[in-house]
């Protein structure tokens, strides 16, 4: 699924396109994504102009000019492609189509069908029940150390768990906890309450370290996502220890041929990647 950097990076495309913009038409082509569209969906687009392309945690906002928002999620293989090309055809998973005063064809495409799509009032986003528990965003101003540090007081569970908990930090999924917490050099296994004073400092900053890195990237491409001009995300390619188990770890003076390399462990349900020299 898409984390954080990967929903930016679409947001940030979708800002230039769409911003400023009315949607001249709206093509549903079915009823429901993973939940079915609000009654009316594109009709009550059409005509709108886009005020502004943000983002919540893992999901994508668009504001329109009569006070409501599209709430986006792009599930597990959804994508929004940009084109300034003449919409000729469809795809057989492009379920919705936008195209905007200017020519722009804008597609969401999603063969699994996880995404979704809702339209909100904007007085009513923030307690819309996806976002309503949402933590706070670990890009913004308000996240630091001492803010992480009294989310994770009093949990038990292993810190690797705690922050992909969206209402501990809210966007951070599998990839990013793991890059995070080897840069922090915290083990995945450590209790999260025991994550306090520097080691939430370490965490907190290595969190936007790496986050603002993969944005600047382009995000990481696993399986089917690609940025708004189809092209791949490039983080992948620098991973520090995720999906990269049995290798040395960078920056680290342990021997993978002796010691093993990065490890992988499961935490609930889901890989983690750590060094276990270098966290603890």
């Amino acid at each position: 699924m898409p984390e954080l950097p990967e929903v930016e990076t679409v947001c940030r495309g979708l800002a230039l396109k769409l911003e400023g913009r009315r949607f001249r038409r709206v093509i549903q082509r079915r009823p429901d994504l993973r939940f079915p569209l609000p009654q009316r969906f594109a009709k009550r687009l059409e005509g709108r102009r886009v005020v502004r392309v943000g983002r919540r945690a893992k999901y994508i906002l668009i504001d329109l000019d009569d006070d409501n928002v599209v709430l986006a999620h792009l599930g597990m293989s959804g994508s929004m492609i940009a084109s300034d090309a003449p919409l000729a055809g469809f795809d057989p998973h492009d379920h919705l189509v936008f195209e905007t005063d200017d020519g722009t064809v804008i597609r969401f495409n999603d063969a699994r069908r996880f995404g979704f799509m809702d339209l909100v009032a904007r007085a009513d986003l923030d307690r819309h029940r996806l976002l309503a528990e949402l933590g706070p965003e670990p890009l913004g101003n308000e996240f630091n150390g001492p803010v992480l540090a009294a989310a994770l007081a009093g949990k038990k569970t292993p810190i690797k768990s705690a922050l992909v908990d969206q209402r501990v930090v809210a966007g951070i999924g599998n990839i990013y906890a793991s890059e995070s917490l080897f840069y922090a050099g915290i083990s995945p296994r450590r209790s999260a309450r025991t994550v306090q004073g520097d080691r939430a400092e370490r965490l907190a900053a290595a969190i936007k370290r790496v986050l603002l890195d993969a944005i600047a990237a382009g995000g990481s491409s696993l399986r089917d996502f690609v940025q708004t001009n189809g092209e791949l995300g490039y983080f992948q390619h620098r991973w520090a220890v995720y999906d990269r188990d049995g290798q040395a770890c960078p920056g680290c003076d342990c021997i993978a041929a002796s010691t093993g390399g990065i490890r992988r462990i499961v935490q609930s349900g889901r890989s983690t990647f750590y060094c276990p020299k270098r966290q603890r």
